[in-house]
């Protein structure tokens, strides 16, 4: 009985390890995403490294309603309908998601 514990407790470290690794780099670094919720046609995105930025917006369902590269901070969603988004930032090989709320 001792020898299936230990097969056990063996198989769900190594998943969990594994589970680990298969995450992206991880977060973007100093990610700020403001004002939210977005009420004048504009949100601002600010990372550390300050570098250009693939956005991609989804809405509740899932659909991709916006595509976009900044090169700076300012990001307009004047062009999307009031409600609750789904933004994905991606910046060099890290990438961010986070929900958006359009007034």
């Amino acid at each position: 009985m001792k020898k299936l514990y230990f097969v056990a407790f063996f198989f769900l470290f190594i998943s969990l390890s594994f589970a680990q690794d298969a995450k992206p780099n991880g977060d973007i670094d100093g990610f700020k995403l403001y004002p939210n919720p977005a009420t004048n046609g504009k949100v601002y995105i600010i990372t550390d490294n300050r570098g250009p930025k693939k956005i991609l917006i989804f809405d509740v369902l899932g659909t991709q309603v916006l595509q976009t590269t900044i090169l700076r901070e300012e990001l307009n969603v004047s062009e999307l309908d009031a409600g609750v988004y789904i933004l994905r930032v991606y910046e060099k090989d890290k990438m961010a998601t986070r929900k958006l709320i359009v007034k």
